[in-house]
């Protein structure tokens, strides 16, 4: 641990596993090469740890107690004043149904009421220590709090909205595993927040119990058409809704229901620069919004959804990574973390499949080099990731797993072309009508279709519970969370028994190499390493 707030952790000390595991609740990894790696605790992450019910005590003590050497004395007190931070502003309803901002030290109060843009949010002084604040404030105020140090902990309730009878369906003997069951509490004792589980280990489940807890009319956010559908079906399988209780909401239907499911496209839609589906938000007294995948929440929903403060809303995820920076608004407007479930915790009890990662890396011929060397740093990444060199690789590891069902996940609709031509596979793309991407997904999942070639659409909420290899030939540049969601596509139990593995393909000595080491860094978080092997010795090194 040192005084700049980095924690370097020793990948081949026996204890390195229990110490990962006990860090990563409030330190975020950086970097992840062989055999350091290095995490840095973040004020979010030390606050979203607090809301997740882990105090400054519990953080300290698995500092001390795996510290090679003492912890360094302005770190501690750092940790103890940062997270005390957390809680000292609580935002509530009093009797009347006015919003209030109440501070237990009025220094605090005094800071923040100066603040410009803070100012604006509060409407009157109320004795010493409360001010009340504008009705249609307070997630902006929540937001604006956070950016000053001091997260608010908003304790103001929410609407019930209109009852809906939902129960869990236990025929069968279904029943929520225990951290799914946990999650769900955590999510209800606070009223609002993030539940985060890996990919595989059943987050539609968690919003189905959620529901089934709340008995109210629910409005779910999806990332696209196929993921609505997928949450219908597991809906109608699991509870006791029926297909007249639930509406699709997206560009081709605009059914609102007791448990409408919309596509995050068509709330961000606009016409003549307005908004064109806003009604939505209001077409029914709405008692929870569930946002699915929230690491993938488009920036203007975060401003919708600051309006939706006096609304249940719990976001899934795989990770609180955003690419974009913005997890602060996360915590501020949906709500901080609540839950989370390490993957390896989660594998080691069976719920989902252990996975092997491999980077393949692969040369360039010298001409390639040669254009490679001389091209501008903007078209560098692609003409590595789409080296014609992948293609003989993705032969030998399909090849090597004849007989398995195997996605090969692209990033440029050319080189998927020429993948799903040299395959003989079909290919799935962006522009691949719904009614067929479904088709070709069932097809792969009854094992009529052994190969698929697929580009980004496939990382998102796409239940493909028999898929055992994944061979990434390109991605979106250094995305952490991207890597996260196309391993997670391999990560549910198999009926086959079969292992899973994912493979990256990366192009040798260039920024493919460098892009390739940041996507890794997530899943290195969560106790995940890859072995490196060499085009050349493929098969040798695989056997």
């Amino acid at each position: 641990m040192q005084s700049d707030r980095t924690v370097l952790l020793e990948v081949a000390h026996p204890q390195a596993e229990d110490a990962r595991h006990d860090i990563a609740v409030f330190a975020e990894l950086e970097r992840a090469p062989e055999h350091m790696h290095t995490y840095r605790i973040t004020r979010l992450g030390l606050w979203n740890a607090r809301a997740a019910g882990h105090t400054a005590d519990d953080m300290i003590a698995a500092l001390e107690r795996y510290s090679k050497f003492p912890i360094p004395q302005g770190v501690l007190v750092d940790i103890v004043e940062t997270v005390g931070r957390y809680g000292r502003l609580v935002i509530e309803r009093d009797d009347d149904g006015v919003l209030t901002l109440t501070a237990t030290d009025t220094a605090v109060l005094a800071e923040i009421s100066r603040a410009k843009k803070v100012a604006g949010l509060l409407f009157e002084k109320r004795g010493e220590h409360t001010f009340v604040i504008q009705q249609w404030a307070r997630g902006e105020l929540k937001q604006e709090l956070l950016k000053l140090g001091w997260p608010a902990e908003d304790l103001a309730g929410y609407t019930p909205g209109t009852p809906h009878e939902i129960d869990l369906d236990s025929t069968g003997g279904f029943a929520l595993r225990e951290y799914q069951n946990d999650a769900v509490s955590s999510f209800f004792e606070h009223g609002s927040g993030v539940v985060v589980l890996p990919c595989g280990a059943g987050k539609t489940l968690v919003g189905a119990g959620a529901m089934a807890t709340a008995k109210t009319t629910t409005l779910i956010l999806v990332t696209n058409i196929v993921s609505a559908h997928q949450w219908r079906a597991e809906l109608l399988r699991r509870t006791t809704l029926t297909e007249d209780d639930i509406g699709e909401y997206s560009g081709s239907a605009k059914e609102v229901r007791p448990v409408t499911i919309a596509t995050y496209q068509i709330l961000t839609a606009r016409r003549k620069g307005e908004y064109a589906h806003l009604a939505l938000l209001d077409a029914l007294d709405w008692g929870l919004v569930i946002y699915d995948e929230v690491h993938l929440l488009p920036a203007p929903v975060f401003k919708l959804t600051a309006d939706l403060q006096a609304r249940r809303r719990l976001g899934l995820t795989a990770t609180l990574v955003r690419e974009d920076g913005r997890e602060g608004d996360v915590f501020s407007l949906i709500g901080p973390k609540r839950f989370d479930a390490p993957w390896k915790e989660i594998e080691a009890q069976g719920f989902i499949s252990p996975a092997s990662c491999f980077e393949v890396r692969v040369d360039l011929p010298q001409s390639e080099r040669l254009e490679y060397a001389a091209s501008a740093d903007d078209i560098r990444y692609r003409l590595a990731a789409t080296a014609p060199a992948k293609l003989d690789v993705v032969k030998q590891l399909i090849e090597k797993h004849d007989g398995e069902r195997i996605l090969v996940i692209g990033q440029y609709l050319d080189q998927i072309e020429q993948l799903a031509e040299a395959l003989d596979a079909p290919q799935l793309t962006g522009s691949t009508p719904v009614a067929e991407r479904e088709r070709l997904y069932q097809s792969f999942r009854d094992g009529e279709t052994k190969i698929l070639v697929v580009s980004k659409v496939a990382n998102f909420s796409i239940d493909l519970p028999e898929a055992t290899v994944a061979i990434q030939v390109s991605g979106s540049f250094g995305s952490r969370q991207e890597e996260a969601q196309r391993l997670g596509r391999l990560l549910r139990p198999k009926e086959s028994g079969l292992p899973a593995n994912f493979y990256t393909l990366v192009a040798r000595d260039t920024v493919d190499q460098d892009f390739a080491q940041n996507r890794q860094r997530f899943l290195a978080e969560q106790g995940y390493s890859y072995t490196i092997l060499d085009s050349h010795t493929l098969d040798a090194a695989a056997a």
